[in-house]
């Protein structure tokens, strides 16, 4: 140990951790050891701020803390892609506040002192994370309550929120308030110190309002010129002037195959054979949604369906059958490789549409109570009043009418209304449901129109085991054929005849191939590979089969040159036509007196363009650099050559008129339009300066 610690004294902490790994490879676990060094590499952050890691686990967390946050703010534990995606993205967001924002500000000299933020919350201006939730919002005018957020701050912070969800979501509250504030300050740096000075206004003014008849002769560039040289030196020199121009992201190009599996013509004949099996029972069943939760992959529904939406939900076949007046069950009908029969389970005239009200009671005594208020209401009672008094639901109020739900239809309603729909016109009644019992009543309906409840047995032909073997043998055989490599992979297209899907610039996000989504699998495996590497079987989504090769990879930074040369040695070109053409046409009009024979000895024509102005914000006329060229040209006299883009120009201001309609108020809003749109990139900017890397994509 008295060695160690000599060489910890002469060679520092560096060598120290190196010793250090050595001793412990001997005592740890060696994969215990690799997951710790693993976590050491950037490559498994994901993403970096500032010079600031951001770690999967330290991300996840985050994830896990807006999580939370959105269920206490939507009152759901539910959670689609979308909503995960939006999770992600606030959790990243607030590292970017946390580390680059918060950070810039301050270096700018912003602050947000603490009284400024009590004021922002509690105070007298209150800030619009605040006043515009609808946590704090009077339920009955929409407008911000501060007795609202008074009871929950004091609710939060008078120990009775044991899970302690508040306080977090408090908290979130809190950091928003201040980071948008800083938000906000930082932005007026930029807003409030752009100033149009008068003398400026009137300048852009008179550019705007004077305008030019111009005629000029167009001489194209001759592309054809074979004189016309570019040496390596010259396009290094370019490259190396303009390398900013030239960064990539990460990219890799591939080539796959795909085996779908399928069902074979045999699988599809044992699904038919199946439901037509069924049929009996299907049709003398005494209990319907017990026997569709053991046999159709369709469940009971009470939903009434008009003939068009069966149409569309189902088949035509199947609404023709239904409202065609047949009885008992359907034949088998045939759509793709789904197979169903249905039988009609109801007849009535029902509307689209409902006007809803409700009064919502809770608690032990809850069913006794809408039994009472229900005999009121039927009586005469006033509802709207009824609801005020007993009604735990204090934000339905359609038309500022307490109680009143507003319109339903089948789909867009509460979980445990869809039946409403069939309820007699202001006959209310009782319904109970997971949020407690209501005294409910229509009030409106649309015009009834003729529906039908139908039962539907509904079979999909999927793929047997025998069919699933059959196509992962011929995956494995053309992975047995490529071997592991690129070369072998063109060998196994080649002799199975299968095609080879060709694909380029796949990044890390990418997660999509072809039709086939949510195949990140195939993504995380060419970025682990190297070109020339072929992959064994991918299986996606239990029925998707994929090999891939990986062809050519390019690296997040800068092209290299010889791959962007060619673009380069055409900008350079194009640079040397564009000289040679000037001085060519200058050469040609001299000692010329008019647009029309300096057309005539340069092959060009004459051309005529009126409305010419320097300012404004419409769409020039003719190119920027002619629109330049005019504005500061005498009147009657024959001026050039321009260099455009892939024309010069010769040309003669035949006419100026100086009108009055931009006024010196559109001067100063496009000059804050400019503002605003310098202030959208000010978070971009502070990305690149801040080096920002959002490696997000590779776990998600």
């Amino acid at each position: 140990m008295a060695v160690l610690q000599k060489i910890r004294v002469k060679f520092g902490l560096a060598i120290s951790i190196i010793i250090a790994l050595a001793l412990l490879s001997f005592i740890i676990d060696p994969n215990t050891l690799g997951s710790a060094l693993q976590s050491m590499s950037s490559k498994y952050d994901v993403g970096q701020i500032a010079g600031k890691r951001v770690s999967y686990t330290d991300f996840q967390e985050n994830v896990d803390k807006f999580t939370t946050i959105h269920q206490i703010a939507s009152g759901s534990s539910v959670q689609n892609e979308q909503t995960q995606t939006q999770i992600r993205n606030a959790a990243w967001q607030d590292f970017l506040d946390r580390y680059m924002l918060v950070k810039n500000a301050r270096n700018a000299g912003v602050r947000v002192g603490e009284d400024e933020v009590v004021d922002l919350t509690t105070g007298n201006n209150i800030s619009p994370v605040l006043a515009q939730n609808p946590a704090f919002q009077d339920p009955e005018t929409g407008a911000y309550s501060p007795d609202a957020l008074r009871n929950f701050v004091q609710e939060v912070n008078s120990g009775l929120d044991e899970t302690g969800r508040g306080k977090l979501f408090w908290n979130y509250l809190q950091n928003t308030v201040l980071t948008q504030k800083y938000y906000d300050k930082y932005g007026a740096l930029f807003t409030n110190a752009n100033v149009l000075p008068k003398v400026f206004a009137d300048k852009a003014v008179a550019e705007a309002n004077t305008t030019a008849t111009v005629d000029y002769v167009s001489v194209p560039l001759n592309y054809a010129d074979t004189t016309i040289k570019v040496s390596s030196a010259e396009i290094n020199a370019y490259y190396k002037l303009h390398k900013e121009e030239y960064k990539q992201t990460a990219g890799r190009d591939i080539e796959y195959v795909v085996y779908e599996v399928t069902p074979s013509a045999s699988d599809i004949e044992a699904t038919n054979d199946d439901i037509e099996s069924r049929l009996a029972e299907f049709g003398s069943t005494a209990n319907m949604k017990a026997f569709l939760l053991r046999n159709s992959e369709a469940a009971y529904s009470e939903y009434w369906y008009s003939r068009n939406e069966l149409a569309n939900n189902l088949s035509s076949d199947i609404a023709d059958f239904v409202f065609g007046g047949s009885d008992g069950v359907s034949p088998v009908f045939k759509s793709g490789e789904v197979f169903r029969a249905v039988k009609t389970i109801g007849s009535a005239m029902v509307p689209d549409s409902v006007y809803v009200k409700h009064i919502l009671l809770q608690g032990a005594d809850a069913k006794s109570k809408a039994d009472s208020l229900c005999g009121v209401v039927a009586k005469g009672g006033n509802f709207a009043n009824l609801a005020a008094l007993y009604s735990v639901d204090k934000n339905s109020a359609d038309g500022g009418e307490m109680g009143s739900l507003g319109w339903f239809t089948q789909t867009y309603t509460i979980p445990g209304f869809e039946g409403v729909v069939t309820a007699d016109l202001n006959k209310p009644f009782v319904l109970n449901t997971q949020y407690g019992s209501h005294v409910v009543m229509v009030t409106k309906r649309t015009k009834p129109v003729a529906k039908k409840q139908v039962a539907v047995l509904e079979k999909t032909a999927l793929p047997s085991q025998e069919t699933f073997n059959e196509f992962y043998a011929k995956a494995n055989r053309f992975a047995t054929i490529a071997g592991g490599t690129y070369d072998g992979y063109k060998r196994a297209v080649d002799s199975t005849g299968v095609y080879s899907h060709p694909m380029n610039n796949v990044t890390e996000a990418t997660a999509n191939y072809g039709s086939i989504s949510q195949a990140k699998e195939i993504t995380r495996w060419v970025y682990d590979n190297k070109p020339g590497k072929a992959s064994n079987i991918i299986t996606v989504n239990n029925n998707y089969f994929f090999v891939v090769a990986v062809k050519a990879a390019r690296e997040e930074g800068y092209r290299n040159v010889k791959d962007v040369a060619p673009g380069i040695h055409e900008i350079l070109r194009n640079r040397k036509l564009v000289d040679l053409t000037v001085k060519e046409v200058a050469d040609k009009m001299a000692g010329l007196e008019t647009l029309e024979q300096i057309a005539e000895a340069c092959n060009g024509t004459v051309n005529n363009a009126t409305d010419v102005a320097f300012g404004g914000t419409g769409m020039p006329s003719v190119e920027p650099a002619l629109v330049g060229a005019v504005a500061a040209a005498p009147e009657g006299q024959i001026c050039g050559p321009v260099a455009g883009r892939a024309t010069v120009y010769v040309f003669k201001v035949s006419d100026r008129q100086t009108g009055s309609f931009f006024t010196e108020e559109d001067a100063r809003n496009n000059e804050q339009q400019k503002v605003q749109y310098s202030a959208q990139m000010i978070v971009p900017v502070m990305m690149e300066y801040d080096e920002v890397k959002d490696n997000r994509a590779r776990f998600f």
